[in-house]
């Protein structure tokens, strides 16, 4: 990666652009949105040069944001604090550059990695003649990251919403105070968004190999070893990337990069992709990252030890080796590779803000002890968002936060339980779920019946040469209760919304047979699965009752 020039920089700001590069026109489009460098603290409004507010979030990541554009929009005073980069994980290291990044990947694959498939179509193309350019590629996810960013700037947050934004890092001073930049200021209610950052596995030699990812004035090259909160730095393309980590963040960046053309390959411990799915619908998702060249090594006892071997590639990345022993062996086995994504795990950020004096009590691995209405156990300072949910979604952090704004200024009795939350992995397959899956109703007791519908069976799939996956129903057992519901194949996340509406408004999946969709499309499988459903009140008893009434009739 280039080498910015720190020395032009705030010192200030320097762990920002450690985190954001290269400083093209679009990442300083972006900084200018989401840290502003020349940004002035808003104007203290009591006499003593303290500053009161209705609400003060800390942390401008979408739980933040929202807490914040709400309350100010209600009339509340509020402000928001921030001490690295507005728009949080999700519009800078997380969901916006990566769908960006797996649109051109998708792209790729439909024209050079999917060749029968467009020969079964009538599409012949030379896949030699197709050509991915890298750079390209990722300019295109900082430019993507950078038009969305307005949304989230500063600027818009300070003259368009009326919230007083303050760039800088946040400590409680007492139960009712946080200092921010030298100033005190006083709250009636305050919101803890913080978020949650990656953590890094235990492996020799691993700590220090990304400290010097993360460094600019060692000699040399720098080894490619990332989070996602640096993945989206690069500009050269890796030829060969290990991936540690099988959850949703591995397997959506692993496979973009094997369509793209780098070499990839996904270590992980349980044996399984994606284990909060159900299993048989991960192996689709799997299987189909197999055919598209990614190999997998999911049986790994140890990860040993990771070190440079000398050797620097003509991309310009330094070459490391990895060693781990597998379970069931005896010999270390080594892999080489010139980029290393680590995917396995995040932590709650919680520490560093003197919660201590605000009487918030917190566990470092869970984030922030909270009540069902988000209360912390200081009854004035409310959670929202990664920093005390295990929903690490940005939509979760979205409506806990309208939930927090409810219960904070309006003596609501908003509760998290009372949330539905859906979630979507996107790989291709798309995998989505919402509700209880079969094991949690298993563990909690809960009797239900399945119900299936195929894409190999729906004419829309068939149409579009897309039969992979099926939609899974778990429902009361005695009526037609939706419980849960998975989809595993394209589009499922945008499918999985009208079940969710379903859930919300408790709409049994018997009814669901009455809503007409539009033909042909995926969504009829939603329809069909009613069909199924009814199907099962056709008793014996019922049918002749039935063939008796049509008989009778003239």
């Amino acid at each position: 990666m280039p080498q910015p020039d720190l020395a032009a920089l705030n010192p200030n700001d320097v762990h920002v652009a450690s985190h954001v590069w290269p400083m093209d026109s679009h990442n300083t489009t972006l900084l200018d949105h989401v840290h502003p460098p020349e940004w002035r603290d808003p104007t203290a409004n009591n006499n003593d040069g303290s500053s009161s507010y209705d609400l003060i979030c800390i942390g401008a990541g979408v739980g933040g944001l929202v807490s914040a554009a709400g309350a100010a929009g209600v009339g509340a005073k509020v402000a928001l604090i921030e001490a690295n980069m507005l728009g949080g994980d999700c519009l800078n290291v997380g969901c916006v550059p990566s769908k960006a990044i797996i649109h051109s990947a998708n792209m790729a694959h439909s024209v050079k990695g999917d060749i029968k498939r467009l020969e079964a179509a009538g599409i012949f193309i030379d896949p030699n003649a197709v050509h991915v350019d890298f750079e390209k590629v990722m300019e295109r996810v900082r430019k993507v990251r950078t038009e969305i960013s307005h949304h989230d700037s500063a600027e818009r947050y300070s003259t368009e919403l009326g919230v007083e934004v303050y760039i800088g890092h946040a400590n409680f001073a007492s139960e009712r105070t946080i200092v921010v930049n030298g100033r005190t200021l006083h709250f009636k209610k305050a919101v803890i968004a913080t978020g949650g950052y990656p953590t890094l596995i235990s492996m020799k030699g691993l700590k220090e190999l990304h400290e010097k990812s993360l460094s600019f004035d060692i000699d040399g090259k720098k080894p490619i070893v990332m989070t996602n909160e640096t993945f989206f730095n690069m500009t050269k393309q890796p030829k060969k990337l290990a991936v540690i980590g099988a959850g949703v963040i591995g397997l959506e960046l692993a496979q973009a990069m094997q369509r793209l053309g780098t070499e990839v390959t996904v270590f992980g411990r349980s044996g399984k992709v994606l284990p909060k799915e159900d299993e048989d619908m991960a192996e689709i998702v799997k299987q189909q990252m197999i055919k598209d060249g990614v190999s997998f090594n999911l049986s790994v006892a140890k990860y040993s030890g990771i070190e440079l071997d000398g050797t620097v590639l003509d991309n310009g990345y330094p070459q490391m080796k990895m060693t781990i022993l597998e379970k069931g062996k005896d010999d270390d086995t080594i892999y080489s590779f010139d980029a290393l994504l680590v995917a396995a795990g995040r932590r709650p950020n919680v520490t560093g803000m003197e919660l201590e004096l605000a009487k918030v009590e917190y566990d470092t691995k869970k984030g922030l002890i909270v009540n069902d209405k988000l209360q912390t156990t200081n009854p004035r300072i409310f959670g929202v968002g990664d920093c005390c949910s295990e929903f690490k979604f940005t939509h979760a952090a979205d409506f806990m936060a309208r939930t927090v704004i409810r219960n904070a200024l309006f003596f609501g009795k908003g509760k998290m339980s009372d949330l539905l939350i859906p979630y979507a992995t996107f790989t291709s397959p798309e995998i989505a779920s919402v509700g209880l899956y079969g094991k949690d109703l298993d563990e909690l007791g809960i009797e239900y019946r399945v119900f299936e519908k195929h894409f190999k069976d729906n004419d829309r799939a068939l149409c579009d040469d897309n039969t992979k996956g099926f939609i899974r129903f778990r429902v009361d057992a005695k009526k037609d209760t939706i419980l849960g519901c998975s989809v595993v194949g394209e589009g499922a996340g945008n499918m999985i919304g009208e079940v969710t509406l379903a859930m919300e408004t408790d709409t049994g999946l018997g009814t669901m047979a009455n809503v007409i969709h539009p033909y042909p499309t995926t969504s009829e499988v939603v329809r069909q699965s009613g069909d199924v459903y009814n199907k099962t009140k056709l008793t014996t008893m019922v049918k002749s009752l039935l063939r008796g009434i049509v008989k009778i009739q003239n």
